[in-house]
């Protein structure tokens, strides 16, 4: 998380802001050819056993191409490796320079080559953006560990007592002017854990424990109008998002108005089904049945009752047709 999205309680606080998030998506597979030196060209990658040229005939030449892509542009970085015969990677050769191996490291009598590529491809960034609220104030964060003095309200969370101040919450966000003219404020659609959090951040401009209630963290967020911890909830389930939780994160964005995370699950959802069109596997992030499996889970089937508009805009027409498919040979089997 970055810094400045995370503590707002050093440095300058400008009038507007906005960050950036690249998303990666890594790929790698291990390669082994037998009688290389037989091996012209296969899957994308070229392979010389005795060089491209006069120059480089003492070498073995390795390129990757691109076969195909659905994007007009694609922007990746590579490495290149060899395994020697201890299966231990060796002689690394990252993108941005040529590089040569050269022919006396390959020592196999059987001629085999094992060869392991990782590929870096670069999706779409993310921009999250807004404005500082001016009256933002700025309380060192030991207070909130000692026992509040001349606080003039208190809430009361599920039967949980918070004091607080009055001037500090309606700087930091209009809704609290309601209650001004109130000492004791009733709250029962919140968690006291996650009350504690809000006011943690309302009172330092920190949520140390965001990963851990994102995702109530983000409802509060909303409720109360606090834009910054709303932005940093968002970036923090964006990074979190996967199968199990995609669709449920989906409608969590679209209940609270989030558009960031909602684009960012959608985004998911649909690089899933490209991916699996493709035939496209990543040991770590992706394989070929994510998509199939987005549609088997709990969340996903619920999203199908209570939220149709978000499969239309999250899956392409094909999908969409299957998974409704899916949903009827469930009910009426």
């Amino acid at each position: 998380t970055p810094p400045l999205l995370g503590d707002m309680s050093t440095g300058p606080i400008a009038e507007s802001w906005c960050y950036t998030q690249v998303k990666v998506v890594k790929f790698s597979y291990m390669w082994t050819i037998n009688n290389f030196s037989f091996c012209r060209e296969e899957m994308g990658e070229v392979v010389n056993p005795k060089g491209l040229d006069d120059e480089s005939k003492d070498y073995l030449s390795l390129y990757l191409l691109l076969v195909s892509c659905p994007k007009s542009e694609v922007r990746a970085k590579f490495k290149f490796s060899l395994l020697n015969a201890k299966r231990e990677e060796t002689k690394a050769m990252e993108s941005q320079r040529a590089y040569r191996f050269v022919r006396d490291f390959l020592l196999d009598e059987m001629t085999s080559l094992h060869y392991f590529c990782e590929v870096s491809v670069v999706q779409d960034s993310v921009n999250i953006s807004g404005h500082t609220n001016t009256n933002t104030l700025k309380v060192p964060e030991c207070r909130l560990a000692e026992r509040f003095r001349f606080t003039d309200c208190s809430f009361f969370v599920r039967g949980q007592e918070f004091k607080a101040h009055k001037s500090v919450l309606t700087a930091r966000s209009p809704v609290f002017n309601a209650i001004k003219q109130k000492n004791r404020v009733e709250i029962n659609d919140l968690d006291p854990e996650v009350f504690k959090e809000m006011m943690r951040f309302v009172y330092t401009g920190k949520a140390p424990n965001l990963d851990k209630m994102a995702d109530n963290l983000l409802a509060a967020a909303d409720k109360y109008a606090l834009e910054r911890l709303k932005v940093m909830c968002e970036e923090a389930l964006c990074s979190n998002l996967s199968v199990e939780n995609v669709a449920d994160t989906l409608v969590l964005a679209d209940l609270h108005s989030a558009e960031q995370l909602k684009a960012q699950a959608i985004d998911f959802i649909n690089r899933c089904s490209v991916l699996r069109q493709l035939g496209c596997k990543d040991g770590k992030n992706w394989n070929s049945n994510q998509a199939t499996d987005i549609m088997e889970t709990a969340g996903w089937k619920s999203m199908i009752q209570s939220h149709p508009h978000l499969v239309a805009r999250s899956l392409p027409s094909t999908c969409i047709c299957n998974s409704v498919h899916s949903l009827a040979f469930h009910v009426n089997g």
